[in-house]
């Protein structure tokens, strides 16, 4: 039994020792969970109503702000290389690292005051096209969320970013997971009595156990928490490297705030379609975008550190063009799918069919970028590792600034409907990631622009042409095949387009020369080493037995 739980606890608490095998782990935990959580809007949408869900949506607006200033500002980006780098300083790590946490846990609870005593001004300015009538509620639950939720996903989120920096992702990916089949639960067990306040209060349980489950952490990443705030040129140092991120993080946020206004303006449910298609498009981005972006950094950030310019050149082109590889024939693929794929996804009983059209026609504007998107995490990070957070702040800013103005131009001038924004979005953040990659290949005095320009036109010719032939044979097995007015049917649909597309695309990346095709031959070595750990923990327990 020793012998197995041995076994077990070095399996989850590895250090991963290489990018390509940091990826997939970190792409198959956000996977499971991006699956758990689309179980959950399923779900959502066969008990409540999508105006009822805008109410549900509109609450979170408030409290993602702040996390993402907190989480994806301070902590994500900043936090994971100030940790690699003090890591090597023994005892003196534990006070700095500590000061660092608890300086932020205090800065939370100063804005969870403020915001909860401005929260029905807030609310109102937010959410111009919604009734009065729903304000109370969006005030509740905006309260609870910040009180009940931020402060334990702020510490999870802690954990998650030491146990990165220690190269090992297991524990902080599955967490995710937890917490969405806790929302899961609330909602099946506990609406008929508190309505909509049923998965708010599973949102609250499932964020308190990401953080519990997380605990462990501290036991293999050499760090003692400390209670104290010392050490302030450090603090000052870390916050002074987090400010250009954080405004970074402010200017998006307010452009996902112009969102909603703008979609409340449109009609009850506008809003709803447009973060489900959003949460939909995001499911590729962060199975392979974040994944890359987050796996990178702490590599890239060593590599830099050692003063490997060329290395840390080449990793970031592969990991660019892995990127491309595994994100554009998905944005193509979605682009032919888009109204089954929403049907499977959010065809609950309440989304009726208007919702599902114009949720599909969201989408595939939103997949227009999903390649570009995905590359923006890796570039980013790119220029994180190097401590330069200025550059990404202002390509963002502009970009976020040219995306409210093109928003508010497609709906209030030209009057169009919400898929406008998804459209508005694409353009903007094709601009921003293409800058990116133009600035950091010059400031790195790289001239490999081209040459990764036309091994992404590959991936793309590659994409294209198993597109067209798949959107015909989809056409055909529809209706002549399947009869998809039922689920499993439309499962069906797509798992044969799939396998027919995947097929189609290997073929054509072999016949262009994508070199990227070896990523198989990579995943297929991973997976059968993890087949054979696997068949050495049942052994353990056969021999337990």
């Amino acid at each position: 039994m020793n012998k197995l739980i041995s076994k077990t606890t070095k399996a989850i608490f590895s250090f991963q020792s290489n990018i390509i095998t940091s990826t997939l782990i970190l792409s198959g935990m956000i996977l499971l969970s991006r699956i758990a959580g689309f179980i959950r809007y399923r779900i959502l949408a066969g008990f409540f109503t999508k105006e009822e869900l805008d109410i549900y949506f509109a609450a979170f607006r408030i409290p993602d702000l702040v996390f993402e200033i907190l989480i994806n500002g301070a902590l994500s980006t900043t936090f994971i290389p100030f940790f690699v780098e003090y890591q090597r300083r023994g005892k003196e790590q534990n006070s700095i690292i500590s000061s660092v946490i608890n300086a932020t846990i205090l800065c939370l609870f100063l804005l969870i005051l403020l915001l909860i005593i401005f929260m029905p001004t807030i609310m109102r300015l937010l959410t111009p096209g919604f009734p009065e009538a729903t304000q109370p509620q969006l005030v509740l639950y905006a309260r609870l969320l910040l009180i009940g939720q931020l402060p334990f996903l702020v510490l999870g989120n802690f954990l998650s970013g030491i146990s990165q920096a220690k190269k090992s992702f297991i524990i902080p990916a599955t967490a995710p997971i937890v917490y969405n089949l806790s929302i899961i639960i609330f909602i099946f067990f506990f609406t008929d009595k508190l309505q909509l306040l049923a998965p708010i209060v599973g949102v609250i349980f499932g964020a308190i156990i990401f953080f519990i489950i997380q605990v462990p952490v501290l036991s293999f990443a050499d760090f003692k928490f400390e209670f104290v705030i010392s050490y302030f040129s450090e603090v000052k140092k870390f916050f002074k490297n987090a400010v250009p991120r954080i405004l970074t993080i402010i200017v998006a946020q307010i452009d996902a705030t112009v969102d909603l206004a703008l979609a409340s303006l449109m009609g009850g449910g506008a809003y709803t379609i447009f973060y489900l298609a959003q949460r939909l498009q995001l499911l590729p981005v962060s199975m392979i975008g974040m994944a890359f972006g987050q796996a990178s950094l702490p590599y890239l950030t060593e590599i830099f550190q050692q003063g490997k310019k060329s290395e840390f050149l080449l990793m970031v082109k592969q990991s660019l063009l892995n990127i491309f590889f595994l994100t554009i024939p998905i944005g193509t693929f979605i682009i032919i799918t888009r109204t089954p794929l929403v049907r499977l996804f959010f065809g609950g009983e309440k989304f009726d069919w208007a919702a599902t059209n114009m949720t599909a026609l969201t989408l595939s504007f939103f997949a227009v970028s999903i390649p570009l998107h995905a590359a923006y995490y890796l570039l980013a990070r790119s220029f994180y590792a190097t401590f330069d957070t200025k550059t990404p702040f202002y390509v963002t800013a502009v970009t976020i600034l040219l995306n409210a103005a093109l928003s508010a131009f497609f709906t209030l001038y030209l009057k169009f409907p919400v898929w406008s924004l998804a459209l508005s979005f694409s353009i903007t953040m094709s601009i921003r990631s293409l800058l990116l990659c133009h600035i950091l290949l010059s400031k790195l005095n790289s001239k490999d622009f081209l040459s990764l320009f036309f091994d992404s036109l590959k991936i793309l010719l590659s994409a294209v042409n198993a597109t067209l032939l798949t959107y015909f044979f989809i056409r055909l097995l529809d209706g002549l095949i399947f009869d998809t007015s039922r689920t499993l049917n439309i499962f069906l649909l797509l798992l044969t387009g799939s396998i027919f597309y995947l097929l189609l695309y290997l073929f054509f990346s072999y016949i262009f020369g994508v070199k990227e095709i070896s990523l198989l031959n990579i995943f297929v070595k991973r997976v059968n080493n993890y087949k054979k750990r696997a068949v050495e923990l049942y052994k353990g327990v056969e021999t337990v037995e």
